[in-house]
């Protein structure tokens, strides 16, 4: 298996669950509405912001961090951020993945080049934003492509940009994780730049985790959105750790040991998220899920 497909046991069907109320249908209607059309201004915009390499840095940050937190808003979602990321320099930014609302998320926090699949290319509306907004596209399926990717994650980093990745290579519910996959560190290591983990949690006003932002398995992106934006009192927590300076670790291995374990919450299980006749089938370890047989 490539490393850059890393598979997660999370669906649709067994864990996203539908838990808090409804918003009304107008308002949700408003709601789906609104993030459409915030995506499509970005996307009209991108030829005079931090997209286009001869006038990237023309859109003041702070003006992108406030529009990410807009489109999030845009959806009934609360942001609460904690800590901050540099202003400038490069970094390597890195977060457990759960949703869509991972990016805007994170460009709340620092506008970033983003690592991402190509398909994401092919996304309605929101393909376009990603891929003018500079993305960093990777080949999941070509390993003979990996080099030339970490040299470009690198290459980006030593001219001073931050750079996004998601080291768990897919979705996960929000419960269950992803161990890091280490390739990414590598980048960081040659480029001496820092990383800075953030950990993403989704739950309801009333405290609850929520799976709901959950992207994940078959889902499709406009069921994933209609779900959210039709959903009443979520909130989407931004923890911004501290940086892991560049040098402090002598490998990948240990550098991505280092920012994982403060991007997940070690009690999320994927069994506390399907029902007790599933849950017996699996056995849970500390970075890993196994289903067992009969």
């Amino acid at each position: 298996m490539s490393v850059w497909l890393p598979s997660a046991p999370c669906t649709p069907g067994a864990c996203v669950e539908r838990a808090g109320s409804l918003t009304a249908l107008p308002r949700a209607v408003l709601r789906f509405a609104a993030v459409v059309a915030l995506m499509l201004v970005a996307v009209a915009l991108l030829p005079l912001g931090w997209g286009s390499p001869r006038l990237r840095g023309r859109i003041p940050s702070e003006w992108v961090r406030r529009f990410a937190r807009t489109l999030v808003r845009a959806a009934g979602v609360q942001v609460r951020i904690t800590g901050s990321a540099p202003d400038t320099g490069g970094v390597l930014l890195v977060a457990n993945h759960i949703s869509w609302l991972d990016i805007p998320l994170l460009a709340a926090v620092r506008p970033a080049r983003m690592l991402a699949k190509k398909e994401i290319r092919e996304w309605p509306v929101a393909g376009a934003l990603v891929a003018g907004a500079g993305a960093l596209f990777i080949d999941r399926d070509r390993l003979r492509a990996l080099p030339d990717t970490v040299g470009r994650i690198a290459g980006a980093l030593r001219e001073g940009a931050a750079v996004v990745a998601f080291p768990e290579g897919s979705t996960w519910c929000g419960r269950a994780q992803g161990r890091f996959r280490r390739a990414v560190f590598q980048a960081a290591l040659d480029a001496g730049a820092p990383v800075q983990p953030v950990r993403l949690h989704y739950r309801l006003e009333a405290g609850a985790a929520s799976t709901v932002p959950a992207y994940v398995g078959a889902d499709t992106l406009l069921a994933s959105l209609w779900r959210v934006v039709s959903t009443r009192g979520l909130v989407a927590e931004v923890d911004v750790r501290p940086l892991i300076a560049a040098g402090s670790h002598p490998d990948r291995r240990t550098l991505a040991r280092a920012a994982q374990p403060v991007t997940h919450e070690p009690a999320w299980t994927h069994a506390a998220l399907v029902s007790p006749e599933r849950a017996s089938q699996w056995s849970v370890s500390k970075w890993s899920l196994t289903k067992s047989t009969p």
